[in-house]
């Protein structure tokens, strides 16, 4: 019995073998509300197909984790242009509302964009953890470039959202490598004279709705408003202790858009209220800080750049989504991780946490694996 007893517990050591618990139950925890969330909002088919998905990012996360970070480094180009091959034939073989940003597989939608939110920061990293630091002007155009193909890409779908937040997953790589701040003057300065050309010659009809509608919402509030409007009602309704789960008035009387898409967040605010908003934002905030602190503890250049990236990657898309919801920011369709419903970005994303998990197991320090 005691030699059963000591393989269960060897085999139970080998198969958790490079998880981080910490992380890995803040995750749960979120993916746990996340469910409960569509439950409400859009019933038990949801719960069953966002539950698949979540069972297949936990395997991917899985499988990741046990990979060696020095490995996952030597094949990070190779992901990379792997990552491409989707985002080049969803121009040709994609399909969407406004424009072509998903390939129907037959068995699920791929959304090829999500899987450069990984791939996009590992080759920044990869690409820098091979240049002395802080990278020099030369370092920071080939950078640059290597961000900016994959935006561009994105940005012609259209899904200037998605776009937005690839080229900050690899801009948090820059800074994180020691990007003097004037770096980004000059983009948010670039970014600001290019703006009325992409008014006038790159933004599509909707996209220049949804840039109108924040800054006055209430001017079409039966029409291109209606959603903001509708989600700011939500949110101020819930209160402090919110209406209760499944009592949500403004989700289930369908006044909120994409209840369980892109403003999932708001029917979580409506029924659990300011409570249950700060439990998730704590949450979030913690998974956050844990990547940050791996990143911190490592001692390895690709790893700590990618760790780190990860995390801040994380607080853009909750900065994002929350943002949008509220009124504070133009709707611009990025979901709520993990609590919005949606198959390739929450693989993905729990992927992403997988190469954080495989950076916590490497210990440079003993030559090896924790």
């Amino acid at each position: 019995m005691r030699d059963f007893l000591r393989w269960m517990l060897e085999m139970g050591q080998r198969l958790t073998r490079g998880l981080d618990w910490p992380l890995l139950a803040a995750l749960l925890a979120l993916m746990g509300i996340g469910l409960a969330v569509l439950d409400s909002a859009g019933g038990q088919g949801l719960v069953i197909a966002q539950g698949a998905r979540f069972v297949a990012g936990l395997a991917a996360m899985w499988a990741i984790a046990r990979v060696p970070i020095l490995r996952i480094r030597a094949w990070t180009p190779a992901v990379y242009a792997f990552s491409m091959v989707p985002l080049l034939a969803v121009f040709v073989l994609g399909t969407g509302k406004y424009g072509r940003q998903w390939l129907d597989l037959g068995f699920f939608y791929l959304q090829p964009a999500e899987l450069l939110k990984v791939s996009l920061p590992m080759m920044v990293a990869w690409y820098l953890n091979r240049m002395p630091l802080p990278p020099r002007v030369p370092v920071v155009l080939v950078a640059g470039l290597i961000i900016a193909v994959p935006t561009g890409l994105v940005m012609l779908q259209p899904d200037f959202g998605t776009g937005v937040l690839i080229a900050a997953s690899g801009v948090f790589v820059l800074l994180l490598a020691g990007l003097p701040w004037w770096w980004v003057g000059v983009g948010v300065g670039g970014v600001a004279v290019a703006a009325p050309v992409a008014w006038f010659w790159l933004l599509m009809p909707y996209q220049k709705d949804r840039i109108l509608m924040f800054l006055d919402p209430e001017s079409d509030a039966l029409g291109a408003g209606w959603n903001i409007i509708q989600s700011k009602i939500a949110i101020g309704s819930g209160g402090l202790t919110g209406k209760g789960w499944g009592q949500g008035s403004q989700s289930h009387l369908n006044f909120i858009p994409e209840q369980t898409t892109d403003f999932a967040f708001s029917v979580l605010s409506e029924e659990l209220g300011w409570i249950g908003v700060a439990v998730v934002l704590a949450l979030y905030l913690f998974v956050i800080g844990r990547c940050l602190w791996i990143a911190v503890q490592s001692r390895d250049g690709y790893s700590r750049l990618l760790a780190g990236a990860m995390g801040l990657s994380l607080f853009v898309y909750v900065l994002v989504n929350g943002g949008m919801i509220s009124g504070l920011l133009p709707v611009v369709g990025v979901p709520m991780p993990l609590i919005s419903y949606g198959g390739t970005s929450a693989v993905s994303l729990l992927a992403g946490f997988g190469l954080v998990m495989s950076v916590r197991s490497y210990n440079p320090v003993h030559g090896g694996y924790a």
